[in-house]
Parts: C-alpha cells; sequence; structure tokens
C-alpha cells in the first residue's frame, strides 16, 4: 500500500504558509507555557491566603507544564520529514525565503491543539467509540454496495474529502479498495503524513489531547488524560491503494465521473455554499455511482465577518440533493455522533447527525445514458 501526500506548489506565498505551519508548530511549547504563565501570574496578585487555598490548583499547573513538556517532544520528530511531504519542492524552489523568515499563524496554536485531540479520535484506542459512531456506519455502506464477491475492490476508487488525519480513508483500503484522502488543511496534512509514513510501532507514542481545555473538569486529572498512537500498525499493510491529495476539494477535483464512491464525513458544512460541494460530489462520480455522507450541518463559515456563507436546512438540502440529479435511497436522522470529546469532561457535546446514500442518477435517452 502506498501512502503520500501529494501537492502541487505554484506560488511563493503557498511556500511561506507552509514554513508558518511549522514554524506554529514550533512555537507550540512557548506559547503553552505562556498561556500557564498567564495564569501563574494571576495567582501572585491575589491576597496570601487565597494563594494558600490554591495550594493544589498551582500543583496542578505544574503538572499541566509537564504533559506540555510530553506534547512538545512530539513535535520535532514530527517536523523532520515534513518538508518532504511534496517531494522536496520548498527547499529546491531556486527562492532566496528560508524557513527562519516566516512567522507563526496568530491561530496557529489553536490548530496545533485541535490536531492532537485528531490523534486522539483517529489513531487511538480512546477514539475507537467515535470512530464507531461516525466512521463505521460509512464503511459498512461502501462494503455493502461493492461486495467482495461480486467486485475487484482495487478496481473501485473511493474518495474521502476532508480527510483530515487519514483514518476513514486507511480503514476503507484495509477492506481491499482503492482510496484517495483530500485535505485542505495544512497542519493535517503534516501530521496525517507523519502518521501514515513513518509510525512503524503500535502505541509508538503518548500525548495529552485536552491539556489545554481547562474548563469543565470534574477533576484535574481528567484534563490530563493521555493517550498513545497509533493503536494500529498503518505500514506496512495489505490493502487497496491508498494516497492523499493536498488542496482545496473544489480545486482538486474537476473531472467528471472519475469515481465510484466519495465518502463524507463530517465535511459537508465546511463549505460556504454546501450546494457548490453537492454539486461537484455529483460531477466527479461516475453515472451509477453512490455518495455515503454522515456528519451534521455545523456550518463553518456561517458566524465569520466578510464571508458569502449560506446554511440552508436538512429538509431543504435534501431537495437540492435531488434536483442536481442525486436519488437519495436511504436517509437516517438522529444519528448520534461526538467529535473529539473528553469522555471525563462536565461537557458533552453530541450531534444528532444525518447520514444518507444518495446515487447517481443515469437516464436512458434513445439508447444512451444521460446523465
Amino acid at each position: 500500500m502506498s501512502e503520500k501526500v501529494q501537492g502541487v506548489v505554484e506560488h511563493n506565498e503557498e511556500r511561506e504558509y507552509f514554513f508558518s505551519v511549522l514554524n506554529t508548530f514550533s512555537s507550540y511549547r512557548e506559547q503553552s507555557l505562556l498561556r500557564i504563565k498567564s495564569k501563574e501570574r494571576a495567582i501572585s496578585t491575589l491576597p496570601g491566603h487565597h494563594k494558600d487555598w490554591l495550594m493544589e490548583y498551582i500543583k496542578d499547573l505544574s503538572s499541566f507544564k509537564e504533559c506540555i513538556e510530553t506534547n512538545s517532544k512530539l513535535i520535532p520528530i514530527i517536523l523532520k520529514e515534513a518538508q518532504t511531504i511534496f517531494g522536496n519542492i520548498y527547499c529546491t524552489d531556486g527562492t532566496s525565503h528560508s524557513e527562519t523568515e516566516v512567522g507563526t499563524l496568530s491561530e496557529g496554536l489553536d490548530k496545533v491543539q485541535s490536531v492532537f485531540k485528531q490523534l486522539m479520535r483517529d489513531w487511538s484506542s480512546m477514539g475507537a467509540h467515535e470512530r464507531q459512531q461516525c466512521y463505521q456506519p460509512i464503511i459498512d455502506e461502501i462494503e455493502l454496495q461493492f461486495p467482495n464477491n461480486q467486485f475487484d475492490r482495487k478496481m473501485i476508487n473511493v474518495l474521502v474529502p476532508g480527510a483530515g488525519l487519514g483514518r476513514l480513508a486507511f480503514e476503507i483500503t484495509m477492506r481491499g479498495f482503492s482510496c484517495e484522502g483530500n485535505e485542505f488543511n495544512m497542519f493535517m496534512l503534516v501530521v496525517s503524513y507523519f502518521v501514515l509514513n513513518l509510525c512503524k510501532k503500535v502505541d509508538e507514542f503518548e500525548i495529552f489531547p485536552w491539556i489545554h481545555q481547562y474548563c469543565n473538569n470534574l477533576k484535574a486529572k481528567h484534563q490530563m488524560i493521555s493517550v498513545k498512537f497509533p493503536d494500529v500498525r498503518p505500514m506496512p499493510t495489505p490493502g487497496g491503494p491508498f494516497s492523499m491529495t493536498a488542496g482545496d476539494f473544489l480545486d482538486v477535483y474537476k473531472n467528471h465521473d472519475e469515481w465510484h464512491c466519495v465518502a463524507t464525513c463530517f465535511f459537508i458544512d465546511c463549505a460556504p455554499n454546501v450546494v457548490q460541494f453537492v454539486e461537484t460530489i455529483y460531477n466527479i462520480l461516475k453515472p451509477g455511482g453512490v455518495w455515503i455522507n454522515l456528519g451534521p450541518l455545523l456550518y463553518h463559515y456561517s458566524e465569520l465577518k466578510n464571508e458569502k456563507s449560506i446554511e440552508p436546512s436538512f429538509e431543504v438540502l435534501c431537495d437540492i440533493i435531488k434536483s442536481i440529479g442525486f436519488e437519495m435511497e436511504k436517509c437516517k436522522t438522529g444519528v448520534k455522533t461526538k467529535y473529539c470529546q473528553n469522555p471525563e469532561s462536565m461537557l458533552q457535546y453530541e450531534y444528532d447527525s444525518v447520514f444518507f446514500v444518495c446515487r447517481k442518477n443515469i437516464r436512458i435517452v434513445n439508447g444512451e445514458g444521460d446523465y
């Protein structure tokens, strides 16, 4: 099985952004410890008897630092081979810019922290429950649509847009299908490349995914829950062809009638115009191909200023899906799903997601397919 990230870099600003992502990863330790230092400074301004009462909390802050140190030790291991993701194109393009000439991203620390939680979800045994909720219905449906005794699964092309750290695409490949994951988030791409190509042993690394979650903890130890990853050995392993592509879904996938199946999980609400996503999925599917979707309608762009975001209800979205040309063969609402949830947190988010299966219609006109 081949695991790789493909990408084409045409503009210098894209190269600079890539190095900004790497620098943001590198700044994780410093920025994370600064947050704790700010809490320690706040404590230092309190009355003496308040400090006495907070002694246990002060000890907890010291423990949090140790967890951050553990997380930070993983960063250089991840970044060691990061520049090979795009075939060294960033290092050999002949420009004068270097990694040290770019800064960090203002929102980057949140993204680094998010990746740690995503590692829990996709590649740890603790994330198995969420994967069972969110990935298994999709995997089961793909196997149902393309049974092993009727299809050469290596010839069935499955696309997973918004693949994140690649576990769903990996699991589909493990069932013998030819699968390609697509991801736009460079933070995810860097870490997925590391996991899929460089992790050699089960439970090789330990992280503290919720160490930055300071609210809604019954006990400090719940903030310091650790997980080990990967829970399976990503390579080498039997299965169908497997790859990861970098880039915006709408920009990368323009060829019509190419895919037997498109599998989307927590993805279609990641666009300012969900209709464009649905239309693109329809266009890239082969005639008779299936689109399998599971997730909520969070509509990530809805609260962002200067974004032309639309947020149709699921009822309206179903009408749009049918108008574009899909036949909805299955539809289930109220599917309980969680996303990167700390099981011990006082605050538990749970989505009533939708699961549906759509087929690209084929109409026969004068003996020829019209779709």
